[in-house]
């Protein structure tokens, strides 16, 4: 016992202590001599106290060292009462891994390790015994313990800790051996057998198997070419004579060890004699090697995809994954993932044909693959297009509206402020011309603000019941202008069509873009045709992604003889900015225009087009019948004169630029204006009784409250007062608040000083 142990006390007790009692004396001793050296009773009283204090420091010290070194022997002595005649290994180390106490199994088992480290001792037992050793103090001086079963070359290895204080650890190693496969029986096996831990490192090879692989391999990795093995499955082994597949057979071994077998391939039947069942089954399947080469298809996948005798692989049938379809079956066959569904395209089939393709990992007679069932997608692919179409149109009309209301702001300071320049600036002026080029392109902009509201329908429409004839006809001349000379125009009405409810401006510009849009298919020349026809749908009619109900319409038909479109073309034929014109010849706003008048007229728009034969709009509209609550009844304009006004104008506007335009412009007709930049702006304004006002204009999109709250709340204790809204967004956004608000019209922007002034006067007048 003494020859393998040390003392405890010499292990605990450092150097560093030893040193700093000597200090302490040598410094006692030094204020001694100082007492005897000085003559002055003050430096003597100063050396005696300063002695006494190192003289009781180091017997502290000596003291603890003494108390330190006895409950170290305590301990020693728990120790060798405890572990001392163990049979099994019991180790003492510090946090550096330095050991220190050893009972007698471990000199016996190891030698003499005091002093050295645990890593160098239990290096040759098992794979990585830093991670190991480093993984189990961790734990240890967190929660007092810890224990891990570790597999080495003999068998498997319990190896267990204990925190005995902050710095030390006591270490007990419990050896097992394992059944005698790995050394005695598996030796003389004809079978090739490894032994492998949880890591992957090849821990014992029989003499049959490192004659299959001409040596000692160090890792599984340097057997197999698969990483993943399943017991039960074929795999493929790197023998010294080239790839050999043999059958994986895998027991659980003790301490998390692997033990493999390889077990001889049995023969494979040919593919031609695959089961009935398999190939009459009345679904499409597939059968893939791990490699992505076709095994086996039965009937149905044969005549889907149009199979030959020839082989095939995986990325040869099917595209459109977003990656290699390779790479997924990987996936599936190593299992990173468990399978599932793509919708893939039929490569064979020309692409136009989709295919639903799930894959199941299988095996086969020992050979891992993979099943693919096959169901016919195309429908499902269509309608998903079209859907994304849908949600395209969607955004895009979105974000067109809101782009058109920002830009109505824009416009209407641009054009507001113009309109205060001319009034400065007559026609002999030489800006004059220039102020008029920024009216008309301000105005132009505004036009073309009005196609993407149009398109977004958000638009504001004044609907009022017309007779169609009527507007064709005193259309006609201004169309026979349009399309020039090289080109015929005729229109045919049907009788009894019945009148519609729409705004008659647009629909208008409806069939003039139709028209355009016809003339310039027909560069040769040609004829265009307009005709109505009084329609009665019976059942509902399903079209291009629209479902028209059963009822009344009027139809409007738009024909030419020109160059027609291609069916891809079609498809995107509404949509903004599309166009089948040369750069520069047109905006491809136009049918996105109508389109957008149309639906907001509660109308449905379709079109027929053969390439070289030319197109035909259809656009159909409910018939109206009776009078509607609110609706526009058409009459002559009248005409406003303007004139100098009276009154107290509240304007809240939150635009800047637009806020002082209108300011300027309704002082200028001697109107008294209070502004506010928001809705709480005004209605702190309005707190004070004494403040007249007859008329708020605001706007009804702001920050904060709205414009129809804020108004609604001031009309509480003034219920009198006119008002205006203006916005650039369209007036079906206000209606409902509108109806609820007496003495209320709408302006819409991007409005010019005569038409706010006009609104103004005539909503006082």
């Amino acid at each position: 016992m003494a020859s393998s142990t040390i003392s405890l006390a010499k292990v605990f007790a450092p150097r560093q202590q030893h040193f700093g009692l000597w200090v302490l004396i040598a410094a006692a001793s030094g204020c001694a001599v100082g007492i005897l050296l000085s003559a002055q009773l003050v430096m003597q009283l100063m050396f005696l106290a300063a002695g006494l204090t190192f003289a009781a420091l180091a017997m502290l010290q000596q003291s603890s060292g003494w108390w330190a070194e006895r409950a170290q022997s305590q301990l020693e002595a728990r120790l060798i009462a405890l572990v001392g005649l163990d049979a099994t290994p019991c180790f003492t180390s510090d946090a550096h891994g330095q050991i220190g106490y050893q009972n007698a199994a471990t000199g016996a088992r190891f030698g003499a390790v005091s002093g050295g480290s645990l890593i160098s001792v239990l290096k040759d037992h098992f794979a990585a015994p830093s991670a190991v050793l480093y993984r189990l103090q961790t734990r240890a001086s967190h929660s007092g313990s810890a224990r891990e079963d570790v597999a080495t070359r003999r068998g498997h290895l319990r190896l267990s800790v204990h925190r005995l204080t902050r710095t030390r650890y006591l270490w007990r190693l419990e050896e097992f051996q394992d059944r005698a496969t790995a050394a005695r029986g598996a030796e003389t096996l004809s079978l090739p057998m490894l032994t492998a831990n949880k890591a992957g490192v090849v821990l014992f090879t029989n003499d049959a198997m490192r004659r299959l692989l001409g040596g000692r391999p160090k890792r599984l990795d340097r057997v197999f070419t698969s990483a993943i093995l399943h017991s039960g499955e074929e795999v493929e082994v790197s023998a010294a004579t080239g790839p050999v597949r043999a059958i994986l057979a895998e027991v659980e071994g003790l301490g998390e060890r692997r033990e493999i077998y390889l077990l001889p391939v049995a023969r494979h039947p040919n593919d031609a004699s695959m089961s009935a069942d398999f190939e009459h089954v009345p679904v499409a399947l597939l059968k893939f090697e791990v490699n992505g080469a076709l095994r086996q298809a039965n009937k149905a996948a044969r005549d889907l995809l149009h199979l030959d005798d020839a082989p095939e692989m995986l990325h040869d049938l099917f595209e459109g994954l977003g990656r290699p379809v390779s790479d997924w079956l990987s996936d599936v066959v190593n299992e990173r993932i468990p399978g599932g569904a793509e919708v893939l395209c039929a490569r064979r089939l020309g692409g136009e044909v989709f295919l639903q393709v799930t894959l199941r990992r299988i095996v086969d007679l020992g050979r891992p693959g993979v099943l693919a069932v096959l169901q016919d997608a195309t429908e499902l692919k269509t309608l998903e297009a079209q859907f994304v179409q849908s949600q395209k149109m969607q955004a895009i009309g979105q974000l067109a509206g809101g782009v058109a209301h920002d830009f109505n702001n824009l416009l209407t300071a641009i054009s507001g402020h113009c309109d205060l320049l001319l009034l400065r600036h007559n026609s002999t002026d030489p800006a004059y011309a220039d102020l008029i080029q920024i009216h008309q392109n301000a105005n132009r902009a505004a036009a073309l603000v009005g196609q993407l509201l149009a398109f977004s329908r958000k638009q504001t429409l004044k609907p009022e019941r017309i007779e169609l004839q009527d507007v064709l006809s005193d259309l006609a001349h201004l169309l026979n202008r349009l399309v020039g000379e090289r080109v015929r125009l005729r229109l045919a009405h049907a009788p009894d069509l019945g009148a519609i409810r729409a705004d008659k401006r647009q629909l208008e510009q409806v069939i003039m873009n139709l028209v355009v849009n016809a003339r310039d298919a027909m560069p040769e020349g040609g004829t265009i045709r307009i005709e109505t026809e009084a329609l009665t749908l019976r059942d509902e009619m399903r079209r291009d992604r629209a479902i028209v109900p059963a009822g009344e319409y009027a139809l409007i038909r738009v024909s030419d003889s020109g160059v027609g479109m291609p069916p891809e073309r079609l498809q995107k034929i509404f949509e903004p900015f599309f166009t089948t014109k040369r750069v520069g010849e047109g905006t491809g706003l136009g049918l996105s225009t109508a389109y957008g008048i149309v639906k907001q007229s509660g109308g449905f728009i379709f079109v027929d087009s053969t390439e070289g034969e030319g197109s035909v709009f259809q656009l159909y509209f409910p018939i109206f019948a009776g009078a509607a609550p609110g609706e526009v009844v058409a009459t002559l304009p009248k005409k406003v004169v303007l004139r100098q006004g009276e009154g107290v104008v509240l304007l809240v506007e939150d635009e800047a630029p637009v806020r002082a335009f209108a300011s300027r412009a309704l002082r200028m007709r001697g109107y008294t204006v209070l502004e506010a930049e928001n809705a709480e702006d005004a209605l702190k304004q309005l707190e004070d009784p004494a403040l007249e006002v007859d008329i708020f204009v605001t706007d009804v999109v702001m920050p904060g409250m709205d414009g129809p709250s804020w108004v609604r709340e001031a009309l509480k204790a003034r219920p009198n007062v006119k008002v205006i809204f203006v916005s650039g967004y369209a007036e079906e956004a206000l209606s409902e608040g509108q109806a609820r608000i007496p003495n209320s019209t709408f302006l819409p922007k991007p409005f010019s000083l005569s038409d706010l002034t006009a609104t103004v006067q005539d909503q006082l007048h």
